[in-house]
């Protein structure tokens, strides 16, 4: 067989792989061998390229395979819509799935914020995130997100706002938003809410404009300082991935 031949027929058992996930979320190698027919050590191998491209994503807790983001931008340029709340609740799933709290995404209209999109967490106890529901833009992490990363007429606007608590210091809110452009996250802790906590990250569109605030939210005890600082990374990876498939 010429190197034409093993480089089409290459192509097409990559294509394979990717055509096991049409009905299956997640796959282990033995399964996908088992589908597409092929040696375990030959589907290794384009895993791994295809994982290397972005097309195949693998956890590194189950070692199960799972679509990657790239296919997720592809898409997002077949859809007549590019409604965040649409292109990304695969990626919010998948984010829930991950770390188990509920996941919210957040948009700025005016000087409120508007839950657009939110996925669940399945425990027990958890923070149920209702979609529509509207939230002042000086209290809670995804308002801080939402402010620090807007035009600054934006923060002066909140500033003025004849809304604003009479009880909250505006240089400490000017502060806390200074922190969080420069480490990229912000967190709150029962600041809207007694016993809710959450964390939250900028979502920027491909022209690197602010799209969305991603956040996970739950309950404080679950939910404390150390542990949002940790999640922090994996959502900022997450919101990266996720403005790939924004215009």
């Amino acid at each position: 067989m010429d190197d034409g031949k093993m480089t089409v027929r290459a192509v097409e058992r990559a294509l394979d792989i990717l055509l096991c996930f049409t009905e299956e979320g997640e796959l282990s190698l033995t399964e996908i061998s088992a589908k597409v027919g092929l040696h375990k050590s030959t589907v290794h191998r384009l895993l791994a390229s295809l994982e290397g491209k972005g097309f195949i994503l693998r956890s590194p807790s189950t070692e199960k395979y799972r679509l990657g983001f790239r296919l997720w931008e592809l898409a997002a340029n077949l859809s007549q819509s590019d409604d965040p709340e649409v292109v990304l609740l695969p990626e919010m799933e998948h984010l829930r799935d991950e770390l188990g709290e509920t996941v919210s995404l957040y948009v700025r209209d005016g000087l409120e914020r508007v839950r657009i999109q939110a996925v669940q967490s399945s425990q027990a106890i958890r923070r149920v995130a209702p979609v529509g529901a509207r939230l002042p833009l000086y209290v809670g992490a995804s308002s801080k997100v939402l402010v620090a990363f807007a035009d600054a007429s934006v923060l002066q606007q909140v500033l003025d706002s004849a809304d604003w608590p009479a009880a909250m210091d505006r240089a400490l809110f000017v502060q806390q938003l200074e922190e969080v452009r420069a480490s990229g996250f912000a967190i709150s802790i029962e600041e809207r809410e007694v016993g809710a906590a959450a964390v939250a990250v900028p979502v920027f569109n491909r022209s690197q404009k602010l799209a969305a605030a991603l956040a996970v939210s739950g309950p404080s005890n679950r939910l404390t300082a150390e542990k949002m600082r940790e999640q922090a990374p994996v959502l900022m990876a997450f919101a990266a991935r996720m403005g790939k498939m924004l215009h």
